[in-house]
C-alpha cells in the first residue's frame, strides 16, 4: 500500500494559512467584581511562581489556607467600586485598543487582546487566531517596563500553549518601551492636555509604578531600573512645558503586599508625607500602565484621594492612563508596526 492509497489529496483537511496575528495581552481581571470570581482570579494569579517566588510547597499552604479565605472579599469590594456596565475597565480598555488597530495593517492582519490571568486567555485567543489561519503571531505584552513577574509569564505561557501544538507559528515579542520615545511623546503629550483641563495647578506630581519585591531589584531583574529611566526621561521632558513650571516630581511604588521589603518610596506613604508637610495641590500619573484598572481607578483614585486629604492636602487627581486616547492609540501604532516590518 502506498503513501497516495492511504491519504489522496482529496482526504486532506483543508488548512488556512498565510495570516498574520498580533495579540495584546494585559496581565487580567476577575470575570466579575463578586468574591467567588476575584478568588478564581488570585487562585491562578498568586500560584504563579514568576509573581510570587515563595517555594510552592510552603507558599500554597498559605495561599490556600489564608489569603483565599480572606483577600477575596476585600479585594471584591475594590472592584465593586469600578466596575462598568461594560465589565472590567482593564478588559474594556484593553478589548478597544485591540479593536482600535484591526484594519490599520491590512486586511490579512488579524488584532486580538487576552489577559494573562483570567479571561479571555492566552491559549484561547493564540487557537482562535491559528484557526483563522495565522502562522505569523505578534505578541504586544502591554507593559513598558519589563519584569519577570509581568513580562516573562506571558512568554512562559506561549511557550506552554505552544508545546501542545503540533504546528507551530513563527514568533515575535514586542520589547519592553520604557525608553522608546513613542511612548515618551504619547505620556508627555496626553499628561500635559490632561493636566491643561484641572481646576488647579499641581505643587507636586507623583509618577507612581506598580511595586514589586525589593527582590526584584536584589536577583537581576531591570524593572526598577526601567521604572526609574522612564522617570527621569519623563520628567525632563515634562520640565520644559509651561504647564509644569514648578511642579516637583517624584517617583513612587503602588500596591504592596505582604510582608516582604518592596520598593520604596511607597505610594500610599508619600501621599500621607506630602499632605503632612504641607503639600496642598498634587496630581498623580501611573505611567507603567498601559490601561486603568483597579490600582489606578480605587487604590490611586479613592484610596490615595482619602489618605492624601486626610493629612492635610487640598486638591489632588489622578490622570488616566494612556488607555485609547489619541496620544495611546498612536503610540500603540508606531510600536506594532514597527515590529510587524518585514511582515507587512
Amino acid at each position: 500500500m502506498t503513501w497516495q492509497t492511504q491519504r489522496l489529496p482529496g482526504d486532506h483537511p483543508p488548512v488556512t494559512s498565510g495570516k498574520i496575528g498580533v495579540l495584546l495581552i494585559n496581565l487580567g481581571t476577575p470575570d466579575g467584581p463578586d468574591p467567588d470570581s476575584v478568588k478564581r482570579y488570585l487562585k491562578q494569579f498568586l500560584s504563579d511562581t514568576r509573581v510570587v517566588e515563595i517555594p510552592p510547597i510552603a507558599w500554597q499552604l498559605i495561599l490556600r489556607g489564608i489569603i483565599l479565605n480572606t483577600r477575596p472579599q476585600k479585594s471584591a469590594k475594590a472592584y465593586q467600586k469600578i466596575w462598568t456596565d461594560r465589565g472590567s475597565p482593564l478588559a474594556d480598555i484593553t478589548a478597544r485598543q485591540a479593536e482600535a488597530m484591526v484594519g490599520r495593517f491590512g486586511e490579512k492582519v488579524h488584532v486580538d487582546w487576552a489577559m494573562r490571568y483570567g479571561n479571555p486567555s492566552i491559549e484561547s485567543r493564540l487557537k482562535a487566531m491559528m484557526a483563522d489561519g495565522c502562522d505569523r503571531i505578534l505578541i504586544a505584552p502591554m507593559y513598558p517596563q519589563y519584569c519577570a513577574a509581568t513580562t516573562a509569564t506571558v512568554f512562559d505561557e506561549i511557550a506552554r500553549v505552544l508545546g501542545k501544538m503540533r504546528w507551530q507559528p513563527a514568533l515575535r515579542f514586542v520589547p519592553p518601551y520604557h525608553d522608546d520615545p513613542n511612548y515618551l511623546e504619547a505620556l508627555a503629550d496626553d499628561l500635559t492636555r490632561q493636566v491643561r483641563g484641572l481646576t488647579f495647578r499641581p505643587e507636586v506630581m507623583l509618577l507612581s509604578f506598580h511595586g514589586m519585591p525589593q527582590q526584584t531589584l536584589e536577583k537581576g531583574d531591570p524593572y526598577y531600573c526601567h521604572c526609574m529611566k522612564t522617570a527621569r526621561l519623563l520628567r525632563e521632558e515634562l520640565g520644559r512645558r509651561p504647564e509644569f513650571e514648578g511642579v516637583r516630581f517624584e517617583t513612587t511604588f503602588q500596591s504592596r503586599f505582604g510582608p516582604a521589603a518592596w520598593l520604596e518610596p511607597s505610594t500610599d506613604t508619600t501621599l500621607i508625607a506630602e499632605g503632612g508637610k504641607g503639600t496642598k495641590r498634587l496630581v498623580v500619573a501611573a505611567p507603567g500602565f498601559a490601561a486603568d484598572c483597579v490600582e489606578t481607578l480605587e487604590e490611586l483614585a479613592i484610596e490615595g484621594r482619602e489618605e492624601f486629604c486626610e493629612a492635610g492636602g487640598e486638591d489632588y487627581a489622578v490622570l488616566d492612563c494612556l488607555d485609547t486616547s489619541d496620544a495611546g492609540l498612536a503610540m500603540i501604532d508606531a510600536m506594532l508596526r514597527r515590529e510587524l516590518g518585514g511582515w507587512i
